[in-house]
Formats: structure tokens, C-alpha cells, sequence
């Protein structure tokens, strides 16, 4: 039987493996390759796809996809902490951005009413696809800038609906537009509420059932069901699939198996995230856009710098730094894929006319094609604008008291939380500095000696007494701000010790070179961690692996490449350690041993078993000597082979 769609799906895919791989060796982002796939096999480019909308509505499962890991990876609680960024960022950022691109075509190029307000709101979206997943590819999210460009993009998902209602009404055609709208709030909010209850009273018992079975299968269409069942639910009432992927998985994240849940989705999020991406190519009539390219590059440069402006505006009216604002900025500076159907719509009810429906189609393009530079880019220009401005972005208040031999805390998520609370319970003065406001408001008022501030600026460190600091700990999820920090850290101070956290190993070296005494890999520590406890397991002495680890260290984590543990294998002196184990048994009141001696009982002459260790009740008795005595609900600590523990393992029980 043949399927329609899967020819075309084998030239996409096809063509993509080619263009993708060339683009990895101009190391040019993957996301630009998928639409530069998508031109060249549109209908408008070479015409290798024949059903462009078959490829199309598999495009929209990716988006589903991408917003539901998006929120598994939040909780109801990062969501409560967003609502400043998703309302007051948001709306702020859609009101600057609608006005400009509406009074611009409205009074200096004369277009109509009608068409004026829905180029504003063509303009005023982003690409929430392109935008969540470069920023989750530099793992950028938990850092300041993400988390505001996260609020703002929820915050135009859900401002999409009513501009789509809005369309005929600039058409001059009126449908109840104001009825809808309550309508469809009305239809929203309840549903929101059976989510909630779904989620908190049915789905715990539910996935519970399911995890018992242990079946893979039944778990992964369990994840897709509950995804694909919201989203259709939310789009029954008008509002976005993705919109309904997202309320999916921000309710599930709660839940012990969001992890699970997340693992099972990914593979189907790449793969239609994907086709997304490359059905967006197919949108552009190559042959237009190169007959007025000049104007479509125009347009786009245009698009780029005033919508980083104005997200960059609405970032700083939230309260963030200046660098912060720039990042912002870059990340919402393309057009949004929600424009696409709204450009759409509004063509098709006449509001905007053909000719300018294909150079904005081709502009947007464009703006997405670099969107991932710019993304990439944003540190960089973000230095610059902040160098040409001369800003500093100091606390607005020097501390209270003089700080002097004390601890700097560059950040105040999870590390720099416990490193806080173990500073004050060790009584080390310390102070924190964190560029969101709203945890510099919240902790402040609980006591927390933290300020406000951009770390990346040196005024901001000679606030809080960097020069007569005794250590700088680097928590902060920015790389380039990360750098930038212990650069002007050495510079302000030779002697301060700086230790600094980064999520990869190709950021060690620059730290170092900067000035770091130690940097602290996420990745590397993890895997450090597993190595520790394998060979603590198989019996390697602990001073051969804590030299083995020191050795890692000294080298700059080079060991990690390939072949590098050879050099180590000179400290373990002998392999055959490896063999033993130790196993914890209790002495039962019918075992033989009970009221005997361990000189009496020969363990380890009779059954290669050695005592190591005792406990009875809170008294400790390390290497128990011959004539210890055993007694009923002694904790033996005991050492030797699998095979000999095995074996052994009833004398402890008895009959």
C-alpha cells in the first residue's frame, strides 16, 4: 500500500542529512540548514515535495513536542516566579512593538487602518520554536535572559488567539469579536481547572498503574497521549496546540516521573521539530525574494534592530541590567512562526495585499535564518552596546557595612543557595550578587546580604569590596558573563581565590587563562563522581584513587579524552583487590556465632571472610580483634569475594 506522504518525507529528510552536514563544517547552526532544506525543496525552490501540506502537519507535532519538554522542564512553582516576565515584560514588550510597527506603516508609508494594525502584530510575535531550542542547545534557559524571553514568549501565545479573532474585524467584517474573546476566556479558564484537578487527584494514580507494568511501550504512549490529548483539548477552544503542549507539560512536572516522561518524548521532539523547521523554508517564493532582495534584506535588517530594541526596552523596564536587556533583545529579534498564520489570514481576507505578503513572507524567513547568529552573537554586541553606552549597571546602593575578608556569591540558584547557607552556618561573612530583581527583592527582606548587579562590569565588584574579598565563587549560568567576571575579579584582585562553575568541559581553559584557580565542570564532576564510587567498589585503596583524581585535576581535565586513563593505571598496585566486597550482616539470635568469639569461630580461616568492622547498638568497633565476642543484633561489617559472602551469609541467620 502507498503511503502519500512518504516520498516526500524521504526527499526532506534526504536532503536535509546533505545541506545539515555541510552546514556543520561552516559550523553554521543546524536550525539554518533545516530551512535552507526546506527552500531548495519547496514547491517555490527545486519542487521535490509534492504535498507541502502533508509535511506541514507533521511540522506541527515538533512544536507540540518542543513546548511540552519545555514544560516538563518548569514546575507551577518557576511559573509563579515568571509571572512579572510573562505579564509586565510581556505586554509591555507586544505594546512597544505593536506601536512602532503600526504608526510607521499607518502615518509615514500610508497603508490603511486595517493593514496597520496587522503588520504591528505580524511584527510583535516570536519564534518561540527557534528561540527555546537554541537557548536550550547553549543552555542558556536557567540564566536571567532566558528565563525573561521564556515569560515574554508565553505571555504572546497567549495573546495569539485574540489576534487571530481580530482578523476579520480589520477586514471590516465583525463576527461577535468581543463575545469571543469572553468566550474563549471563559472556555479556558474552566478547562485550566480540570487540567489542575486531573493532574493532582487522577494522573499520580494513574502513571503509578503504568510504571508498575514496567513496560516501555505503554509508558511512551501514555507521554504522547496525555500531550497530544491537552493539546487538542486547548485547541477545541480556539487557543494554540502548543499552547496546550506546554500546560501539559508544566502540569506533569510535578510529578516523580517527569524524567521518565521527558526521556520518552525526546526522540519523537527532535524529529518533527525537524520537519518544522523545513516547512517553514518551503513557505518563501525563492524567485520573489530574489527580485526584491534588496528590499527584503532591507526590511529584515529593520525587523532585527527594532524588535531587539524594543524587547531590550521591555527587559529593562522589568528591572534587569543593561547586558541582560541585550541578550533579550537578540533572542526576540526574528518574527514568530504564529506570524506565518496570521500574515496568512489576513491575505487571504484582503487586509494585506500579495505583493507585500511575499516580501514580509521572505523578511521573516530571513530574520529566522538569523536568528541563531544573532542568539550566538548576543554576548559579544551585548559587551559593545554596554562599553558605547558606558554603563556600569551598579547597585543603586553601596553596602551597608564595610566587607573585608568575606565571600562573594556571583548568583543565587541552587549552588549559590546552599553555598550561602553553608557560609552562614561556618559564620563567613559573604554577600550575594543576582541580576533578577525579584529574587533580590524576596531574599532581602528575608535577610539576605544580597544586592543587585551585573557581575560582568567592574564597578559593580568594587561595590561589594572585591578587592579586600578573601573568595569569589562563580554560580551564574552565563558562560560569556562567567568570563567576563573572573577577568575583572584577578584584575581588581591578585590574591582572591576564584572558583567558578561551568556546565561544559571547553570552558575550562578560558576560565583558567582568565584567572580561575579552580573551575568546577558539571559534566566532568558527575562522571568524576561515578569513577570515585566504581573504583571505590572494586576495592581500589582510597589514597591510590584520591591520587588518581588529583592526578585528573593537575592535568586540566584532559583525562578525559580518549586513552588519557592509561598514564593512571601505575597507582593501583594490585588488581586482585578488586575481587572483594563488603557486605553488612546482622547476627540472628538462632545464629551459631551468637555469645562465640571471633577467634573461636574461625570466619576467616574456615570461610575466607573477614570482620572489618562491628556495631552494636551506637557503639563503633573498627577492626575487631580476636577475642570481641558476638552477640544477637551485632552489625558485622564483613569482607571478602561475592562467591564467600554468598556462601557465608547463613552462618549470620541460623537455621
Amino acid at each position: 500500500m502507498e503511503i502519500p506522504v512518504l516520498p516526500d518525507v524521504t526527499v526532506v529528510f534526504g536532503l536535509a542529512v546533505v545541506v545539515i552536514l555541510v552546514c556543520h563544517r561552516l559550523k553554521v547552526p543546524a536550525i539554518v540548514g533545516m530551512l535552507l532544506t526546506g527552500m531548495l525543496c519547496g514547491p517555490h525552490g527545486l519542487g521535490l515535495v509534492r504535498s507541502a501540506h502533508d509535511v506541514e502537519i507533521l511540522s506541527e507535532i515538533g512544536v507540540i513536542m518542543l513546548l511540552f519538554t519545555i514544560g516538563l522542564e518548569l514546575s507551577l512553582a518557576d511559573l509563579s516566579r515568571l509571572k512579572r516576565p510573562v505579564f509586565i515584560g510581556g505586554s509591555a514588550q507586544m505594546a512597544l512593538t505593536w506601536a512602532v510597527f503600526f504608526a510607521v506603516p499607518y502615518y509615514l508609508l500610508d497603508f490603511s487602518g486595517g493593514s496597520s494594525v496587522l503588520i504591528g502584530m505580524l511584527a510583535a510575535l516570536s519564534s518561540t520554536a527557534i528561540v527555546l531550542k537554541t537557548l536550550q542547545e547553549c543552555s542558556q534557559m536557567e540564566a536571567p535572559h532566558g528565563r525573561v524571553s521564556l515569560g515574554i514568549l508565553i505571555f504572546q501565545d497567549l495573546l495569539a488567539v485574540p489576534m487571530m479573532l481580530a482578523v476579520p474585524l480589520l477586514a471590516g467584517r465583525t463576527f461577535g469579536f468581543t463575545n469571543s474573546i469572553v468566550y474563549t476566556v471563559g472556555k479556558g479558564a474552566l478547562i485550566l481547572v480540570l487540567l489542575v484537578f486531573f493532574a493532582k487527584k487522577i494522573m499520580p494514580g494513574l502513571l503509578l498503574s503504568i510504571v508498575r507494568t514496567r513496560s516501555r511501550e505503554l509508558f511512551l504512549m501514555t507521554a504522547l497521549a496525555i500531550c497530544m490529548a491537552v493539546s487538542l483539548l486547548t485547541a477545541s477552544i480556539g487557543l494554540s496546540l502548543s499552547l496546550g503542549a506546554f500546560l501539559a507539560g508544566l502540569l506533569l512536572s510535578g510529578s516523580d516521573y517527569r524524567e521518565n516522561l521527558h526521556e520518552a518524548v525526546l526522540p519523537f521532539k527532535d524529529v518533527f521539530t525537524s520537519l518544522f523547521f523545513i516547512s517553514i523554508g518551503m513557505l518563501l517564493n525563492v524567485g520573489s525574494a530574489s527580485a526584491h532582495l534588496g528590499e527584503v534584506i532591507v526590511a529584515a535588517l529593520l525587523l532585527l534592530v527594532t524588535k531587539a530594541a524594543l524587547a531590550g526596552t521591555a527587559a529593562r523596564i522589568l528591572g534587569y541590567p543593561t547586558r541582560t536587556a541585550v541578550l533579550v533583545g537578540m533572542a526576540l529579534c526574528q518574527v514568530g512562526e504564529f506570524s506565518f498564520i496570521l500574515a496568512k489570514t489576513g491575505f487571504d481576507k484582503d487586509v494585506i495585499s500579495e505583493h507585500f505578503y511575499q516580501k514580509f513572507l521572505a523578511a521573516s524567513i530571513l530574520t529566522m535564518v538569523l536568528a541563531p547568529f544573532c542568539i550566538t552573537l548576543a554576548p559579544r554586541i551585548a559587551a559593545l552596546v554596554c562599553r558605547w553606552l558606558r554603563v556600569c549597571d551598579a547597585p543603586d546602593e553601596l553596602p551597608a557595612a564595610h566587607y573585608s575578608n568575606h565571600l562573594i556569591i556571583l548568583g543565587f540558584g541552587a549552588g549559590g543557595r546552599q553555598l550561602a547557607r553553608a557560609a552562614k552556618n561556618a559564620e563567613i561573612p559573604y554577600v550575594i550578587l543576582e541580576m533578577n530583581p525579584d529574587t533580590v527583592r524576596n531574599e532581602a527582606k528575608k535577610g539576605e546580604p544580597i544586592l543587585f548587579g551585573d557581575a560582568s562590569k567592574p564597578g559593580v565588584l568594587s561595590h561589594i569590596c572585591v578587592q579586600e574579598a578573601k573568595a569569589l565563587a562563580v554560580v551564574i549560568s552565563d558562560a560569556a558573563a562567567s568570563r567576563r567576571a573572573v577577568e575583572i575579579a584577578r584584575q581588581e584582585n591578585p590574591a582572591l581565590y576564584i572558583v567558578a562553575r561551568t556546565r561544559f568541559n571547553t570552558e575550562i581553559t578560558a576560565l583558567l587563562d582568565l584567572g580561575a584557580n579552580d573551575v568546577i565542570a558539571e559534566e566532568f564532576e558527575a562522571s568524576l563522581g561515578v569513577f570515585t564510587r566504581v573504583m571505590d567498589k572494586f576495592m581500589i585503596p582510597h589514597d591510590d584513587i584520591e591520587r588518581m583524581v588529583a592526578d585528573i585535576r593537575r592535568e586540566g581535565y584532559k583525562s578525559m579524552l580518549p586513552g588519557s586513563f592509561d598514564e593512571l593505571a601505575v597507582h593501583v598496585p594490585d588488581k586482585s583487590l578488586a575481587g572483594l566486597h563488603v557486605a553488612v550482616f546482622t547476627v540472628d539470635t538462632a545464629s551459631p556465632l551468637a555469645g562465640r568469639s571471633l577467634m573461636d569461630v574461625h570466619l576467616r580461616r574456615e570461610h575466607d571472610l573477614t570482620v572489618a568492622a562491628a556495631r552494636r547498638g551506637d557503639e563503633f568497633v573498627p577492626n575487631p580483634d580476636g577475642p570481641f565476642v558476638l552477640s544477637a543484633g551485632d552489625r558485622l561489617y564483613v569482607m571478602g569475594t561475592a562467591e564467600a559472602l554468598k556462601k557465608g551469609a547463613g552462618l549470620f541467620r541460623g537455621a
